[in-house]
């Protein structure tokens, strides 16, 4: 009796076992099914899906931890002269350091894997350190976030230069690269309110989760496949003056500068958005709510314009690249002029979902571009320069931001010049070139 009552205790307690598992592994089989889906998983794509998710969860609890430390946990002075001594100390020398990211990796192709666990692995260290001067906001939080960037960027400027490697059959880059990026901006809405409940437990407990996440990225950089560590075929990318005729960037045509010239001003324009509108609304909060509520809703519009951009950018992969960042160019000034003009909180909601949507989207069509016109001997080199040229870009206009007076329709007047300068430099560019390929005969598209 013993006996029978002992083993009905086992088979209960293991269907028990069974059913508080069961959510965690259907929903790790679900997401392995849809990272795994068309082919990726064979090609290895959909590990470094999942690779680049664990990345950009862990770089948004690291974001959880700075941001209460540098700018929420101090009055509004305080923390404007924090987020300038973050920049100068920290995005600033990223600016000298970006050039020299992409070079450097060029010397280690074999390494790729290595590189981005590498990366991973850095930052497991350095959240450590930051662990230790979140919570006094020593000078050495500074030099450590700075590591913590340009970690963050070599695996950025790495993976880039990786996707086209792991292309499935009949799929496109650009519809590779959507499946990456929209991966990662849902991994980060959904780590970011895990790292907010973690904050409230000690300003060190996000820095902790980094670790772990880190530490499975690392892992994780491992089991992509050899071939990513292949450089047959690949020559590095140059920027090239118009006399020269090695393969580069200049020799391909000007489609590719031109689109690179938009994204610049889009990035630039991230970057103002960024920094200015997070002093502006902790000052004048939007319609009343408090701060905190202010910047979650521009941040949510700007993370689901984002997410919008980089779904479109699988249905439009067959558009004209360079029509669509043109249109991108004047989708988001025309959004910038009219909150100028009729600044309110609705459309300083409206201009984050606009500018996100549009970077995400002109980013795509970068990359398809570079796809097309520039040769595969130099491409995935030509992705990682075009990286830290976005980046500079991104710290350029963060710095105007922290510097302007907390206007409102100033600061959107000088979103607005960002936008037209884009517009001048690379908008008619962009439409020449759209029009000399529709009358060009049509190449094979590659991959």
């Amino acid at each position: 009796m013993g006996r029978r009552t002992g083993a009905a205790g086992r088979r209960f307690g293991r269907r028990v076992g069974r059913a508080a598992h069961w959510p965690f592994t259907s929903t790790a089989r679900g997401i392995r099914r849809a990272t795994h889906a068309h082919g990726a998983g064979e090609s290895g794509l959909g590990k470094l899906i999942e690779l680049h998710a664990v990345n950009g969860a862990g770089d948004v609890m690291i974001t959880v931890a700075l941001a209460s430390t540098v700018f929420f946990a101090v009055p509004t002075d305080e923390a404007r002269g924090r987020v300038a001594l973050y920049l100068a100390i920290t995005l600033a020398p990223f600016a000298l350091l970006a050039p020299v990211i992409g070079p450097l990796l060029d010397r280690v192709p074999h390494g790729r894997r290595a590189a981005m666990a590498g990366s991973m692995l850095a930052r497991v260290l350095l959240a450590l350190t930051l662990s230790t001067a979140v919570a006094t906001g020593d000078l050495e939080l500074y030099p450590a976030a700075l590591g913590v960037l340009v970690a963050s960027k070599a695996y950025g400027v790495v993976r880039s230069a990786v996707v086209p490697r792991l292309l499935p059959p009949r799929f496109s880059l650009v519809k590779a690269n959507s499946r990456v990026t929209l991966a990662g901006l849902l991994a980060t809405g959904a780590a970011a309110p895990v790292g907010v409940l973690l904050h409230r437990v000690g300003p060190e407990w996000p820095l902790y989760g980094a670790c772990v996440l880190f530490g499975a990225g690392a892992f994780l950089a491992f089991t992509l496949p050899h071939k990513v560590d292949s450089a047959k075929g690949e020559r590095k990318a140059h920027m090239l003056t118009h006399g020269e005729r090695k393969p580069g960037l200049r020799t391909v045509g000007p489609a590719v500068l031109h689109a690179l010239q938009a994204n610049a001003a889009l990035r630039g324009l991230s970057g103002f958005l960024i920094f200015f509108l997070a002093f502006l609304l902790r000052v004048h909060p939007l319609g009343g709510q408090s701060a905190a509520v202010s910047l979650a809703v521009v941040g949510v519009a700007a993370g689901t314009g984002n997410a919008c951009g980089t779904a479109v950018g699988a249905w439009l992969r067959d558009r004209a690249p360079e029509v669509i960042i043109a249109t991108m160019l004047g989708l988001v000034l025309t959004a910038t002029v009219v909150a100028a003009i009729f600044f309110s909180g609705i459309l300083v909601a409206l201009l984050g979902a606009a500018a996100g949507f549009a970077q995400a989207l002109s980013k795509l069509s970068l990359d398809a571009l570079i796809q097309r016109d520039v040769p595969e001997s130099v491409r995935t080199s030509a992705f990682a320069r075009s990286e830290t040229l976005l980046q500079m870009a991104w710290v350029v206009g963060g710095a105007v931001g922290i510097a302007l007076p907390l206007n409102g329709p100033l600061g959107m007047g000088v979103a607005s010049a960002i936008l037209a300068t884009g517009v001048v430099v690379a908008g008619r560019g962009l439409l020449a070139s759209a029009r000399r390929d529709d009358r060009a005969p049509r190449r094979p598209r590659v991959a």
